[in-house]
C-alpha cells in the first residue's frame, strides 16, 4: 500500500509503499497523534524505517497505489 505524510516546512511529501495493513498505519497514526508516542513509525517494503516527530505531522494519505500504463495499446 502507498502510504505519503506531508511534514510540517518541509517542501515534499514523503512517499513509501508499505506491507502494513490499513488497519496498522491507521492506528500507528493514532496512537501518534493522541500523544502515545513522539515519532510515527513506519517500515517499508524493503525493511527501512521511516521515522516523523508527530509534531511536524502535517498529514498522512494511506490507499492503494496508482498503476501506471506504459507503452502503446488500445485502452
Amino acid at each position: 500500500m502507498e502510504v505519503k505524510i506531508g511534514v510540517q516546512y518541509a517542501p515534499r511529501e514523503i512517499v513509501l509503499e508499505s506491507g502494513q495493513s490499513v488497519e496498522e498505519v491507521e492506528r500507528l497514526v493514532s496512537e501518534a497523534l493522541s500523544g502515545k508516542t513522539q515519532l510515527l513509525s513506519l517500515q517499508d517494503e524493503k525493511g527501512r524505517k521511516v521515522l516523523v516527530p508527530t509534531d511536524r505531522l502535517a498529514y498522512v494519505e494511506i490507499g492503494e497505489p496508482t498503476v501506471r500504463k506504459v507503452g502503446f495499446g488500445t485502452l
